[in-house]
């Protein structure tokens, strides 16, 4: 393909919808941590924040204004280059998983028709799970560069907290994609459209592992070990101060964010709202239908992260383990076996 061939107008549509997605999400993310202490607040009967602003909506743009006005402190034993890459690393990978999200149907705009993906890929589940991946190496990096023995101990923890639930994780999607035949996340989430039943409907023991393991991957509560603050005094991040803190949680609640997302798209139909005919209204106007159905149940699912944390007491670390590894794969392994004699007996 030549220079002047090249579609350079598909190129400018894909950054354009890269740069909405990712504004999107951290303004999402910004007042995610709004919502997490205005439900702990209703879980605990208080108040929660209500002084920044009318209803406290000012709260979130204070914390991050405190965040970046904060000092930058690197410790004078640290490794430098480690310890800037650490939180960089950790938010890259989180934001990363948004590319192969289905966010709704197509949208006609200028005389050109537009896909509200960023990248139709037909191994898109196997590229979230290597950003994933990726994300560990950030709380590695972070713990290991703060020359810290608490923070150390605390990355070896997400470390070996992510390797142990992401096998059960894979396995729980084996099951699913025995079931769809493919890996597209786009293609699994037509198919629940034109299906008009969901995956969970055929796969409710898989979405439950999944979701449990979406939990210990974004190490929350009952899983947030690596973060015991009263075992290892703050943990991963105790040396961070300024934005390279705020790096590292924001990458957690974009995690929970696109967790959301992956769970809506992969067992709850995506954009698809149930008992709504797309052919009855202007395909733009479907399209934001379709955003605004996805939304919903990313926020539904948050909403379930916030409430088991304010709920459920953490697990020791070997109760973690135990749960991990003699619990969660077992089950994830007899979800397929099951799933694989169901699909061989309609042969």
């Amino acid at each position: 393909m030549t220079l002047l061939a090249f579609d350079w107008a598909y190129v400018i549509e894909k950054l354009i919808l890269i740069i909405i997605i990712v504004l999107t999400t951290l303004l999402i993310t910004l007042y995610t941590t709004f919502g997490e202490r205005k439900v702990a607040a209703i879980l605990q009967d208080r108040p929660g924040p209500n002084r920044a602003g009318p209803f406290g909506l000012l709260q979130p743009l204070a914390d991050g204004l405190k965040l970046i006005m904060k000092e930058e402190i690197i410790p004078t034993a640290a490794s430098k280059w480690l310890f800037i890459l650490g939180p960089g690393l950790a938010m890259t990978a989180s934001l990363m998983t948004c590319a192969v999200i289905p966010w709704s149907t197509e949208v006609h705009l200028f005389g050109r028709t537009i896909a509200l993906q960023v990248a139709d890929v037909n191994i898109g589940i196997l590229y979230i799970f290597a950003v994933v991946s990726m994300g560990v190496y950030g709380i590695m990096i972070g713990g290991w560069a703060s020359n810290n023995k608490f923070s150390l101990m605390s990355a070896l923890r997400a470390a070996s907290q992510a390797i142990s639930y992401e096998i059960a994780m894979g396995l729980a999607l084996i099951a699913l994609l025995m079931t769809t035949g493919t890996l597209s996340l786009k293609t699994i989430v037509e198919d629940q459209v034109a299906g008009h039943w969901w995956n969970v409907v055929y796969q409710p023991l898989g979405f439950l592992i999944f979701f449990i393991c979406a939990m210990a991957e974004c190490n929350r509560t009952p899983f947030d070990l690596p973060e015991a603050e009263n075992e290892l005094n703050f943990g991963y991040h105790q040396e961070y101060s300024s934005m390279k803190l705020g790096f590292y949680l924001f990458a957690e609640y974009v995690n929970m964010i696109m967790s959301s997302a992956i769970m809506a798209s992969m067992y709850f139909g995506g954009y698809d709202l149930p008992f709504f005919d797309e052919s009855t209204v202007a395909p733009n106007i479907a399209a934001m239908i379709g955003i605004g159905t996805l939304l919903i149940k990313i926020v539904l699912f948050v909403f379930l992260f916030m409430w088991i944390r304010w709920t459920i007491p953490r697990f020791r670390y070997d109760q973690l383990m135990n749960l991990g590894w003699k619990k969660m794969i077992p089950l994830a392994l007899l979800n397929m076996l099951i799933t694989g004699a169901l699909i061989l007996s309609k042969l």
